[in-house]
């Protein structure tokens, strides 16, 4: 290494005349203009952009990588807040050092994650009057709370917006849809079959003190795991854009129906008519079908941490029953016999690639022949080599040092 005066060269600099930036920043100039041109359009002064999807997904696909497009970060946590004049991403301490790397001068880095924090800057950077608005479908119910506390009697308004302004500038250059096929679990692999899981969520909903009379779920897993099905649309997560609407006599399953495979399409349909008959609908529609069936006498409900703003504000209050996690989440968490014993045998597959590395890490290392990216992609060989793999859960971390 040089000497401790010497700059680092691999961050930005801001303050330099003219900025320094590294190679590895992203020029954000004409994006932020795009944007800011739509913002002027329909009147806010304010746009946020969270690191999510419409599912509360930790790690989201590369269509839904709104913030990374918009602002060149790419790390799995923040938030991002562009007015006409200026543009801020608030993220965590794990990421302020890819952040200096990969974000150009347009952008200020705020080291905090709090709302508060950014309810604050808005304030400052906003005059009363002002517009501040987001996309009901990518913020929590609780998020969305947050906010509206945090600008509450500040004589700025929240304005949720259905159109995502992001979306529009980002136009053709926005990665497609999802399009790989979405398939049936074996049933070796299954705890349950999926109509027995149905039953068992709607015995939980009989048996609960406000009777409800469906289940909304709008967590991906919820969805995979109800019905025994499993797709790739997020890198390492085995699931697929989904929502369903579970009532006491029919299942409406909300995704791209000509993704199913053939046997995962019989599978959902062998009940037909009845109550253990999956009626597809189309993905796009789950919003207008929930306000429809909302109309009625009933009662929904649903797990907050997962469903967005946008289609909890389509139900009436007095016709929601609210969880923190659905009835199908925490079914989900609870492992039978069954499970136990796939799980303890998928670790033991995992042990013996896991086992060849050491050993093969003991053997390369002396020779210098082995560094943290090539041990990762023997690792991952060495699983994908194992019965059954279907690929890693996070990209390996392989070493260090």
């Amino acid at each position: 290494p040089q000497g401790a005066a010497s700059p680092r060269s691999d961050i930005r600099d801001c303050a330099a005349n003219p900025p320094y930036l590294p190679p590895t920043a992203t020029e954000t100039t004409v994006r932020l203009a795009a944007l800011r041109g739509a913002m002027q359009t329909h009147g806010v002064d304010a746009y946020v952009v969270p690191a999510t999807d419409a599912h509360m997904s930790e790690y989201i696909s590369e269509r839904d990588a709104r913030l990374g497009w918009l602002s060149g970060f790419t790390g799995s946590a923040g938030t991002a807040v562009v007015t006409l004049h200026k543009a801020a991403l608030w993220t965590d301490s794990r990421y302020w050092t890819q952040a200096e790397r990969q974000m150009d001068c347009n952008w200020e880095l705020q080291k905090t994650t709090w709302i508060e924090s950014i309810g604050l800057w808005i304030l400052e950077a906003v005059p009363a009057g002002g517009n501040i608005s987001l996309d009901p479908f990518l913020f929590s119910i609780d998020t969305w709370s947050s906010y509206s506390e945090a600008l509450h009697g500040s004589g700025r308004t929240l304005l949720p917006m259905e159109i995502n302004l992001v979306d529009q500038v980002w136009t053709d250059q926005r990665p497609p849809p999802a399009s790989s096929k979405i398939y049936s679990l074996p049933a070796e692999f299954t705890g349950s079959t999926w109509q027995e899981k149905v039953t068992g969520i709607r015995q939980q909903m009989e048996q609960h003190v406000r009777s409800p009379t469906a289940v909304l779920l709008s967590g991906l897993e919820e969805t995979a795991w109800l019905f025994n099905l499993r797709g790739d649309d997020i890198p390492y997560n085995p699931v697929f854009y989904s929502y369903t609407l579970l009532t006491s006599t029919s299942i409406r399953l909300f995704v791209d129906g000509t993704r199913l495979t053939a046997e995962a399409q019989q599978s959902l349909q062998e009940g037909c008519p009845g109550p253990l008959c999956v009626e597809l609908q189309e993905y796009g529609q789950v919003r207008e079908q929930v306000r429809a069936y909302a109309q009625g006498n009933v009662t929904i409900w649903l797990g907050t941490e997962y469903t967005t703003y946008g289609l909890y504000g389509v139900i009436p209050q007095e016709k929601l029953l609210e969880d923190s996690y659905s009835p199908v989440m925490t079914a989900k968490a609870v492992k039978n016999a069954k499970e136990q014993e796939l799980l303890r045998a998928a670790h033991v597959r995992d042990a013996v690639a896991v086992i060849q590395y050491l050993l093969w890490l003991e053997k390369m290392v002396p020779q210098g022949l082995v560094d943290e990216f090539s041990g990762a992609r023997h690792v991952d060989a060495l699983r994908q080599a194992q019965e059954h793999s279907r690929g890693p859960s996070f990209e390996s971390i392989s070493a260090s040092g």
